[in-house]
């Protein structure tokens, strides 16, 4: 059992020019995830998209796995044509994290997959996504994917779900800053989060710990002990 868990963190890339005096792209994830991490008693390290080692491989050094924000999942990848909207594709990324998932899902990694993290998730195992949620009257404001009008809103949680074991709340106050949602639940995947749309916020896997919230705990986790919960949770998990 290790003294501390290792907690593995898919990366996006950054084009050009977006860190000041880079020329050239690079590899990051923003410091509020690795934060609610180390809080949580883990340790993080990096999976860098195109790295050429099978997922097992990726997988053997760490105790767990976390997918993080970021760009829309390639449309094409559960079946759709991509509408006007689409921003941020990144294939590698995408092919990484959906086969770290299936990877993660045979071995029973405990997984934590957040906003992107668990669009990628439902689309892994024949999911859909909406597209655009803006676009569709059905659904309230849930911010815009720059963070920069994010807006906070409750979610309810079934009970008893694993979702709601770790937030120790049936109903939490959630960051919200997304342009897409879950549509069609892929096999295997359960909804235990709803906001009050009837949008789905929370899924997860039949067996084993593979939880996935469409907010972004990592914003509020610091303060608010519901959020920084499931960051806890993957780590106790990913003890043994």
């Amino acid at each position: 059992m290790p003294a501390r868990p290792e907690i593995a963190i898919v990366s996006y890339h950054l084009s050009p020019g977006r860190v000041s005096f880079w020329t050239v792209g690079g590899y990051a994830v923003p410091e509020n995830y690795v934060d609610a991490v180390r809080r949580a008693g883990a340790r993080a390290s990096l999976i860098l998209p195109g790295d050429d080692r099978s997922p097992a491989e990726l997988l053997e050094r760490s105790d767990g796995l976390l997918l993080v924000g970021g760009g829309d999942v390639e449309p094409s990848r559960y079946g759709a044509v991509p509408v006007d909207e689409i921003y941020g594709v990144e294939p590698d990324r995408d092919a990484a994290e959906i086969e770290l998932l299936r990877e993660a899902h045979r071995r029973g990694a405990p997984t934590l997959c957040i906003c992107r993290g668990v669009q990628v998730l439902n689309v892994a195992f024949g999911g859909t996504l909406v597209q655009h949620l803006p676009a569709d009257e059905r659904f309230m404001p849930h911010g815009a994917p720059s963070g920069a009008d994010r807006v906070v809103h409750d979610v309810k949680l079934a009970p008893g779900s694993r979702t709601a074991q770790a937030a120790a709340s049936e109903v939490v106050s959630c960051s919200s800053h997304h342009h897409q949602g879950i549509d069609r639940i892929g096999a295997g995947l359960v909804a235990t989060g709803w906001s009050e749309d009837g949008l789905v916020e929370a899924l997860e896997r039949d067996r084993g710990w593979m939880v996935g919230v469409q907010w972004h705990p990592e914003d509020t986790a610091a303060s608010d002990p519901a959020q920084q919960g499931l960051f806890v949770e993957l780590a106790r998990r990913a003890m043994g």
